[in-house]
C-alpha cells in the first residue's frame, strides 16, 4: 500500500449524527460511504438511544453518546464535549443535522476538516462547506453519502450504498420471549401506526385496525410497535381488535423493535423511522405516504410497496393537514394495503 493511501486509511472521520431515527438510518449509507473511500470505521456523535441500532453498523467504531438537551443550546455543555473530543485527534469531522449548534462541538475540538452543508450560515463553524444541490440529490440519502467524497464529487453518490441491518437470530428469540411474542411458525404483522412528525402523516386508526382484524382472524400474530408518542393511537387500534393485537408500543428498545421486525411476515408503516427499519432489514414492507414525498425519504429496498395518492394537494410536508380533510391518508383504503401486502410478502 503507498503512504498516501495509508495515510488515507488512518484517518479518524467523527459523524455528528441526526436526532430523527430515520435519517440515522439513512446516515448508514455515509457510513457505508466512508468505509469505502477511506477503508476505515467511523465514530458518530448521537443521542444516547440510538446506541443499540448504531452498535448493527458494523461501520461504526465508536458511539459517543450526545449529552445535549432537545431544543436547548447548552454552550457549556458543547465547549466540554469539544475539550473532551480534541483529545481523540480526530482529521475530519462531517455534521449531518444543519443547525449551527451542532458545529459548535467539533469547531472546539478544533477538528482540522469539518465538513457540512451551508445549513444555518455556518461559515468558519464548517470549513469545508458544501452548496446543496437539491435536483441532483433530490433523496436524503444521496445528500448525506455526497459528504463522504470531495467537493466536486457529490453526484458520484447518486446511488450510494443502502442501508442494511442485521437481526441475530438468538436476539430474536430472546426479544421474543421478553415481550410475549410466539417465535413458533406462525405469521406475523408488524404495525407501525405512529409518525411523530404530526397526524399528516398518520394512517387513520381504523383502518390500521381493519387490516390487523382480518390478519388476527386468519390466526396471525399482530404487533404493534412505537414510541411513548404512539402509545395513544396504539391503544385505538387495539381496543377496535378487541384486544387481540400484542402492543409493544413504549415496550421495546430500537434493537429489540429491530428484532421483532425481523420476525415479521409483512411490515405496514407510516413514513416513520421504523419504515427506514423495517427497509433495511430487507423485511416485506407496506409504507404509506400522505402529507412527504417518498421521492425525497423512500424505504431503500427492493421487498417494498409504496401507497401514495399523490393528490395535487400532496406533498405539502404539513404536521396538520392544511386543508383539513387529509384525503391523502383517507384515500388509501384498507383493500388497497391487503392487497399490496399480499404481492410484497408472496
Amino acid at each position: 500500500m503507498a503512504d498516501t493511501d495509508l495515510a488515507t486509511a488512518q484517518r479518524r472521520i467523527l459523524v455528528v449524527g441526526p436526532s430523527w431515527l430515520g435519517d440515522m438510518v439513512l446516515a448508514q449509507s455515509l457510513f457505508k460511504a466512508l468505509f469505502l473511500v477511506t477503508g476505515t470505521v467511523v465514530d458518530v456523535l448521537a443521542p444516547a438511544p440510538f446506541g443499540p441500532l448504531l452498535s448493527r453498523m458494523p461501520e461504526i467504531g465508536d458511539h459517543i453518546a450526545s449529552p445535549f438537551r432537545p431544543g436547548k443550546l447548552d454552550f457549556r455543555v458543547r465547549f466540554r464535549l469539544g475539550r473532551d473530543l480534541s483529545e481523540r485527534g480526530y482529521d475530519q469531522a462531517i455534521i449531518l443535522p444543519n443547525s449551527w449548534k451542532s458545529a459548535l462541538a467539533p469547531f472546539w475540538a478544533r477538528i482540522p476538516l469539518r465538513t457540512g452543508y451551508v445549513g444555518e450560515q455556518r461559515w468558519g463553524l464548517v470549513n469545508d462547506i458544501r452548496r446543496l444541490d437539491k435536483s441532483g440529490l433530490p433523496m436524503t440519502v444521496q445528500r448525506f453519502a455526497a459528504l463522504a467524497r470531495p467537493e466536486g464529487m457529490a453526484k458520484t453518490d447518486i446511488d450510494p450504498p443502502r442501508p442494511r441491518l442485521d437481526s441475530p437470530p438468538q436476539a430474536q428469540q430472546s426479544t421474543a420471549a421478553r415481550v410475549g411474542v410466539s417465535s413458533a411458525d406462525q405469521p406475523i404483522l408488524v404495525l407501525c401506526p405512529g409518525a411523530q412528525y404530526g397526524s399528516a402523516k398518520r394512517w387513520p386508526a381504523e383502518y390500521f385496525a381493519q387490516i390487523a382484524s382480518s390478519r388476527l382472524d386468519r390466526g396471525w400474530q399482530v404487533c404493534l410497535l412505537g414510541s411513548s408518542a404512539d402509545v395513544v393511537v396504539a391503544g385505538e387500534i387495539n381496543g377496535r381488535c378487541g384486544h387481540r393485537c400484542i402492543d409493544l408500543t413504549a415496550r421495546t428498545s430500537i434493537d429489540q423493535a429491530m428484532d421483532i421486525m425481523a420476525m415479521a411476515t409483512v411490515i405496514v408503516s407510516n413514513d416513520s423511522g421504523l419504515m427506514h427499519v423495517a427497509a433495511a432489514l430487507g423485511k416485506p414492507l407496506v409504507a404509506i405516504f400522505g402529507s412527504t414525498d417518498p421521492a425525497h425519504t423512500p424505504p431503500l429496498s427492493t421487498n417494498s410497496r409504496i401507497e401514495y395518492l399523490g393528490l395535487p394537494c400532496s406533498p405539502c410536508f404539513k404536521r396538520e393537514c392544511p386543508l383539513q380533510h387529509l384525503n391523502c391518508l383517507t384515500g388509501v383504503t384498507p383493500d388497497s394495503i391487503l392487497q399490496a401486502m399480499d404481492e410484497v410478502a408472496g
